[in-house]
């Protein structure tokens, strides 16, 4: 069984832009339901991202989401180090705020990759960044995935890969 594992931007994007909590109650009724099934999952890095602003989305996810939804990623030493390695050989082409970024050890991005990449064939990383290999200023999740044959999708592809609806 394929496990969704989710980054920030899964839940921040839909509660700020596209599915309000007090507006879109189906949305955020399946996401509960599909997070205490373990059907999506997310990291501590995420946790940390999105317990920062004690806000009515940090309420909701302390409410809804099961204790273990945010796995720990302090094992992830070995994945993170590709990563980190494949990072640093695109030092030619990504500036150094980017890589920065991308290598800072509360930063979710990384460790998300790492965290798929650690069992590539059950999981599968869900994300609204889009791949922008040209891009300098940021190194965006799909990049990594892409050298290491991580899957990902965004939360609709996600949504219809499970045959969901509300």
């Amino acid at each position: 069984m394929k496990t969704y594992v989710v980054d920030s931007n899964f839940f921040i994007q839909a509660h700020r832009a596209t599915y309000p909590l007090d507006v879109a109650t189906g949305f955020w009724a399946k996401v509960r339901d599909l997070a205490q099934s373990g059907r999506i999952i997310s990291i501590d890095k995420v946790k940390n991202e999105l317990y920062d602003k004690n806000d009515d989305l940090e309420k909701w996810c302390k409410k809804n989401l099961p204790n273990d939804f945010f796995k720990d990623t302090s094992s992830l030493l070995p994945e993170y180090g590709k990563v980190s390695n494949w990072a640093i050989s695109k030092s030619h082409h990504y500036l150094p705020q980017a890589l920065n970024e991308f290598l800072d050890a509360d930063e979710a991005d990384a460790f998300l990759v790492a965290y798929a990449l650690n069992d590539k064939s059950n999981r599968v990383l869900i994300t609204h960044e889009v791949s922008q290999p040209e891009k300098k200023k940021k190194i965006k999740i799909p990049e990594p995935c892409d050298e290491f044959d991580v899957n990902y999708m965004n939360t609709i592809e996600m949504f219809r890969e499970l045959g969901i609806t509300f």
